[in-house]
């Protein structure tokens, strides 16, 4: 069995791989791939393992000795599934692995938005505190998460993490329908609902033709004026344009978002080139803690290990 990983160093560079070791002592991986580059590259491979490189029709047609595509992610957007369903290759992804990771994230920033972490930070060390002439400093208005309401968009692995977290911060929450439905089930509001009686949204759902766009400029103005939209999920969920004019107009209070519509962004990306004090940015990190990219390998290994041994684990075709 020949495997190759085509971005390994997606994952980073401080894991261990020893599970891949001790099932395919001889595989094969590429810090990243170029699309021009995956052709050559997976010609002889059994097992691909792919992050965010692409593979279509045309590659999955072409790659003779293919029988296994491993997903080291949840999403398989970037696979041509019904080209692997034509030539029965099982496609294999990864669940649950980041879920601890990307809650406590979601939670950093927004206790980072509401604490005024950074600015308070700067204040003890730049002159302000000690210029005070009380035993502390008040800056920026402080606000609690008890008693206030978070909209969960999304009410999946992730979703259900942040509701659970949520409450143990006393926090009410709202559950709303799945986008696209008309259909809202018994627990959950309305998205218009949601919007408009939340102070903190978050989004936990996937990009589809659904949710593109799904927090537009109609979304913000049911949003109310306090209110802050915290983003780990797609960045295709947000309409950028409208998220840089409700920020600017006051229509939201603030937003934290982890991830953006083009990735990697170019360094003038409108929101990047903003400088707006009520606006966080993260490069795409909710996942990625140690841990969590470590569950990763090892729910890989097992997928693999799980396929060598004749069955099939978290097989999406």
């Amino acid at each position: 069995m020949k495997m190759v990983f085509l971005d390994k160093a997606s994952l980073g560079d401080d894991l261990d791989y020893g599970e891949f070791d001790r099932l395919l002592p001889e595989w094969k991986s590429y810090s990243s791939t170029a699309a021009e580059a995956v052709s050559d590259r997976i010609k002889d491979a059994n097992i691909i393992i792919t992050n965010k490189v692409v593979l279509n029709r045309q590659l999955i047609e072409k790659s003779a000795q293919l029988e296994l595509i491993c997903v080291a992610a949840t999403g398989v957007n970037n696979i041509d599934l019904q080209a692997a369903a034509d030539r029965t290759i099982p496609v294999c992804n990864v669940k649950a692995y980041a879920t601890a990771s990307v809650v406590e994230h979601v939670f950093g920033l927004l206790i980072h938005l509401q604490r005024q972490m950074i600015d308070y930070q700067a204040a003890a060390f730049d002159g302000r505190w000690s210029e005070s002439p009380h035993f502390c400093y008040h800056g920026k208005k402080i606000s609690e998460l008890a008693g206030k309401t978070i909209g969960v968009i999304g009410y999946g692995e992730l979703g259900r993490a942040v509701a659970s977290l949520a409450k143990a911060f006393s926090m009410n929450v709202l559950i709303s329908q799945r986008p696209g439905t008309d259909d809202i089930p018994a627990g959950r509001v309305s998205l218009e609902q949601l919007l408009s009686d939340s102070d903190i949204v978050s989004l936990h759902c996937p990009l589809t033709q659904n949710t593109q766009d799904l927090i537009d400029r109609q979304a913000f103005e049911l949003m109310r004026p306090h209110s802050i939209l915290i983003n780990t999920a797609r960045g295709g969920l947000v309409n950028e344009a409208d998220l840089l004019e409700a920020l600017t107009a006051g229509k939201i209070a603030a937003a934290a978002i982890d991830v953006l519509s083009q990735e990697p962004p170019p360094a003038d990306h409108p929101l990047l080139q903003s400088q707006l004090p009520n606006l966080v940015i993260t490069p795409h990190v909710a996942w990625s803690s140690v841990e969590a990219r470590q569950r990763m390998v090892t729910e890989l290994a097992e997928n693999i290990r799980v396929f060598l041994q004749g069955g099939s684990r978290n097989q999406i075709m």
